[in-house]
């Protein structure tokens, strides 16, 4: 016959493994979802920051014409002051510069202020102006008709 306590201390293991197993089973449950649910969430994460990216570089696209048109790409730039000292150091007026660049007095007056910026085109004939002494510069107005 088997001892008492023995058969006793056994049943008294099953109901406590059994009462920690049916409390344990709902904690269980929930850090499973809660994994489940961060590794959905590092996902989302990850898509987006793929997408940002994609939206970036193709912002960038879209920005780079401007930028390209600003400078030309050739290395010639521009300044508002540059375009003034310039324009002082060879003794020219407005009209005089605008003649030579082929451009409104308005314009001229414009880009010495900052209020706008020459076309990419137009940088070359600017950039010459940097090249040009007083006396080259009558010279090629005297030669402009009008």
């Amino acid at each position: 016959m088997p001892n008492i306590a023995t058969v006793l201390k056994a049943e008294i293991s099953r109901v406590a493994r059994k009462d920690a197993r049916a409390e344990t089973q709902p904690l269980k449950k929930a850090s499973s979802q809660h994994r489940s649910d961060i590794a959905a969430l590092k996902r989302r994460v990850l898509a987006l920051e793929k997408q940002l990216s994609r939206v970036l570089r193709s912002g960038r696209k879209a920005s780079a014409p401007e930028e390209a048109e600003e400078g030309a790409g050739n290395g010639l730039r521009f300044s508002a002051k540059g375009l003034a000292a310039q324009r002082r150091r060879l003794g020219l007026t407005a009209a005089a510069t605008a003649r030579l660049l082929n451009v409104s007095v308005q314009s001229v007056y414009k880009w010495e202020e900052g209020k706008t910026r020459p076309r990419a085109s137009q940088l070359p004939a600017i950039a010459s102006l940097r090249k040009m002494g007083k006396l080259e510069a009558a010279k090629r107005l005297a030669e402009l008709p009008g």
